[in-house]
């Protein structure tokens, strides 16, 4: 099968009912514009899109085929992440501004204070030694290596490119 548009979103009425056959795109993948993957029930599926997935990307739970009672729909899957929680609200530029330098993905967390950014060694090293001075204190980082999928609802930055210096 071929698809070539995002046709909507399981979570509106239209889908419902509808049987739910998923094709993961990786999180890093969600801005190409073809994929070729097979389904959770062993469908071949291309995906051809236009320009505008881009600049928007694909989502958890686009529907990208329907007819009849089924449809084919996107799975981000689970990856490994970062999550770097500042101690004081003074070190959250700092944070933002090394991971946007490295062109990372970056995603508000859960908590004040929190992000979260695919995970890569380099990184996770960097950010546990972020920490400043402020008002005679010193504020560091909390640095966790953990498996979620990624909430682009939360995404700051999640374009991913090939930007290379």
């Amino acid at each position: 099968m071929l698809c070539e548009k995002v046709l909507g979103n399981i979570k509106e009425d239209k889908y419902k009912n509808k049987d739910i056959d998923y094709v993961d795109i990786e999180w890093h993948e969600t801005f190409k514009k073809i994929h070729k993957k097979t389904s959770s029930k062993g469908r071949e599926v291309g995906i051809r899109l236009g320009n505008e997935i881009l600049v928007k990307g694909l989502n958890q739970g686009d529907v990208l085929w329907c007819e009849g009672n089924d449809a084919v729909a996107v799975n981000i899957p689970q990856c490994e992440v970062i999550s770097v929680k500042a101690e004081n609200s003074v070190l959250v530029p700092k944070i933002c501004y090394e991971i946007g330098n490295r062109h990372a993905a970056l995603f508000k967390g859960n908590d004040e204070n929190e992000f979260i950014t695919p995970y890569n060694e380099p990184m996770l090293e960097m950010l546990s030694k972020i920490h400043k001075h402020s008002e005679g204190k010193c504020y560091g980082t909390i640095v966790e290596k953990r498996i979620e999928k990624l909430n682009f609802d939360n995404a700051i930055s999640s374009t991913v490119n090939n930007h290379t210096h």
